[in-house]
C-alpha cells in the first residue's frame, strides 16, 4: 500500500472530523493551562482547510501537505498556527513532489514534522507540548517500517504511541508556551497541543486502513 494525493485527501478530511468532535475537549484542555482556544482554533483552521479540499485538484501528497500548512499558518491563531503549519511545510518539502509514499516515506513526513515543531518552538520531550507526542509517534513509525510495515500499520504505530505520549504529559510541569508561566500548577493537566496532534495522527490511520481494506 502506497500514499497518493487522493488518499492524503482522505486522510486531511477525517483530521478535519476528528478536529471537530473533539473541539470542546481540547479547548476544556486548554483553558486547564493555557488560553482556552485551541480546540475552537484547530476546528476553524481545519474548516478552512476543507473548504480548500472542496475546491482544490491535487497532483501530489506533498501539494496537499503544503496547502494544509498555508492554511493553518493564516487562519489558526496563537502558538498552534505556526507550529502546525511548520510541522506540514516541512512534511511537504521533505517527500518533495513524489507520486506516493511509501511506509518510509511517512516516515520521512514525519520526522520532518517533528523536527519542525522542535525548530520553531525550541521543545523537548518532558517540555509538555506536542513534542511529547510527535517524538514517539516518529520512533514508532521508524520502527515499524524498518520491520517492513506498510503505510497503514506504521501509522498506527505513529498513533498509538502519540496518544501514550499525550497521556505521559499529565505529570509534567510544563516548561515552554502559557502553560509554562503556571508553574507546577501546570502538573496534572494533559498537554492541549500534545492531544490534538495524537488526534490528527489516529484519524490518518483510521483512513490509510479504510483505503487499504477498500484495495484489498
Amino acid at each position: 500500500m502506497t500514499c497518493d494525493a487522493a488518499s492524503t485527501v482522505a486522510g486531511i478530511r477525517a483530521v478535519v472530523a476528528t478536529i471537530a468532535e473533539h473541539k470542546v475537549e481540547l479547548t476544556r484542555l486548554d483553558r486547564d493551562i493555557g488560553d482556552g482556544d485551541h480546540g475552537e482554533n484547530m476546528a476553524r483552521g481545519f474548516t478552512a482547510v476543507l473548504a480548500k479540499l472542496d475546491t482544490t485538484e491535487f497532483d501530489t501528497p506533498a501539494a496537499v501537505l503544503k496547502m494544509v500548512a498555508s492554511t493553518l499558518i493564516s487562519t489558526v491563531g496563537g502558538a498552534a498556527g505556526p507550529l502546525y503549519g511548520t510541522a506540514f511545510l516541512r512534511a511537504s518539502t521533505a517527500v518533495k513532489d513524489q507520486p506516493t509514499l511509501d511506509a518510509q516515506g511517512v516516515v520521512t513526513a514525519l520526522t520532518a514534522a517533528r523536527d519542525g515543531v522542535v525548530a520553531r518552538g525550541k521543545a523537548e520531550l518532558e517540555d509538555k507540548t506536542m513534542v511529547d507526542a510527535l517524538t514517539p509517534a516518529v520512533n514508532a513509525a521508524r520502527a515499524a517500517a524498518e520491520v517492513g510495515d506498510d503505510v497503514a500499520a506504521v501509522l498506527r504505530a505513529a498513533a498509538t504511541d502519540a496518544n501514550l505520549g499525550a497521556e505521559a504529559t499529565i505529570p509534567f510541569q510544563a516548561r515552554k508556551g502559557r502553560a509554562s508561566y503556571l508553574g507546577e500548577r501546570s502538573i496534572g493537566h494533559k498537554d492541549p497541543g500534545a492531544t490534538s496532534t495524537a488526534y490528527l495522527l489516529a484519524a490518518l490511520a483510521d483512513a490509510a486502513a479504510g483505503s487499504a481494506a477498500e484495495s484489498s
